[in-house]
């Protein structure tokens, strides 16, 4: 038996091959036991088998290099072109994260300062903004109920009863806006659909009344109560120190009401929850939540509460509001449990469907339900919960 090494000094490696003198070499390579600092090397022998660690972006280049030292010419270029793949695709995924990064980023950024101008506008400004959502969102919805995920186990309602309800569900915000109350318009709505589906031509089917109410309820009801934290709690908030220096030709003092400041924190404390439990996820997440949403664990969760306490409680000393530390965490005890169970709900949906994405409206974001679905919740949860535990409001 002899032994044949061959030195490849630009990747300062030994490859070793031994085979019989009488017979060509054989194809088993065995690495010699070193490391390569430039080339992040690094080989674990063990017994018949030999481990070989390598930095991805190495991979091509190392490929070439074993090619060339003990195969033949056909392999080698076999070995080559499967290497050229390997750094194509990587570099490939690499580019689309980081492209649909920044689309991400940008797309957030603009949606952010969208809605914050919107919120500080109030009145009409927000609640014709609020029916525009409110009717792409119920729009989803309806598509995602006459998916085929969803419609193998049930029979949708007709597409003519679902735009129906779509337009009701955008009516909604302005009727609640003009009226201060929106349980008699939704009643009537409801019974205007019941009679709709139940005087249908062929078999009317109860999954097809059960979808549609739900849908004008999650789409046009919740979402109202945004209108009524905005726009209902019209108390002027007197110890926020902001709407002192508030300009009087954009509302001065008034301006600065306890559904301002209320709509302010709780938007800000779903951003810090959401954002929180990314970060605390990434970094920390071992344990599933739920199968409803494999991705989220409990320790992201944990993260997301705290920080949406967290940002409740700073916002309430920077706006004096509410002025009782205890009712502020209270706060973002609350807003948290709505961000997350509106957040799983939806997943919910998604899920049953078999989709990944409400829509395809916002770039890197998905629909007006992926985006939203943390918000229809909250608002509900936060109006009552001023409305019913602060005395005066919180002021």
């Amino acid at each position: 038996m002899a032994a044949s090494l061959v030195n490849l000094k630009r990747y300062s490696l030994n490859f070793g091959s031994r085979s019989c003198p009488c017979r060509t070499s054989s194809k088993k390579i065995s690495f010699l036991p070193q490391r390569c600092p430039k080339t992040n090397l690094r080989l674990v022998l063990n017994g018949p088998k030999t481990v070989l660690f390598c930095a991805p972006a190495k991979m091509r280049r190392l490929i070439t290099a074993v090619a060339r030292a003990d195969f033949g010419q056909e392999d080698i270029n076999q070995e080559v072109e499967e290497g050229n793949k390997i750094g194509a695709n990587e570099e490939t995924s690499v580019t689309k994260s980081w492209s649909q990064l920044r689309k991400r980023i940008v797309f957030g950024v603009v949606i952010g300062v969208s809605v914050g101008g919107v919120v500080m506008a109030g009145r009409w400004v927000f609640a014709v903004a609020l029916a525009a959502a409110v009717f792409v969102g119920s729009r989803e919805y309806f598509e995602l109920v006459r998916s085929r995920g969803i419609a193998q186990g049930m029979t949708p309602p007709p597409r003519y009863v679902s735009r129906v309800c779509s337009v009701i569900c955008a009516l909604m915000p302005a009727l609640t806006l003009y009226y201060g109350q929106i349980d008699i318009p939704v009643t009537f709505a409801a019974f205007v659909v019941a009679m709709a589906l139940l005087l249908q031509r062929g078999n009317p089917r109860f999954s097809q009344l059960s979808s549609t109410i739900f849908g004008l309820f999650y789409c046009g009801y919740l979402p109202c109560f945004w209108v009524k934290l905005r726009c209902g709690l019209a108390v002027p908030a007197l110890n926020t120190r902001i709407g002192a220096t508030w300009p009087v030709l954009f509302g001065g003092q008034t301006h600065w009401t306890v559904g301002l400041v209320a709509t302010l924190i709780t938007i800000s404390s779903i951003i810090a929850a959401d954002t929180y439990a990314f970060m605390g996820g990434k970094a920390f997440g071992r344990t599933p939540l739920t199968s409803i949403s494999p991705k989220k664990t409990w320790e992201g969760t944990i993260a997301g509460l705290g920080g949406c306490i967290v940002t409740s409680v700073v916002l309430s000393k920077i706006f004096c509001w509410p002025t009782s530390v205890l009712s502020a965490i209270a706060f973002g005890v609350l807003i948290f449990f709505g961000s997350i169970f509106g957040d799983l709900t939806e997943s919910m949906i998604k899920r049953d469907a078999g989709v990944k994405d409400s829509g395809s409206l916002i770039p890197g974001h998905g629909g007006i339900l992926d985006r939203a679905d943390s918000y229809i919740f909250t608002g509900a949860l936060a109006y009552s919960f001023i409305k019913t535990f602060l005395p005066l409001y919180g002021v």
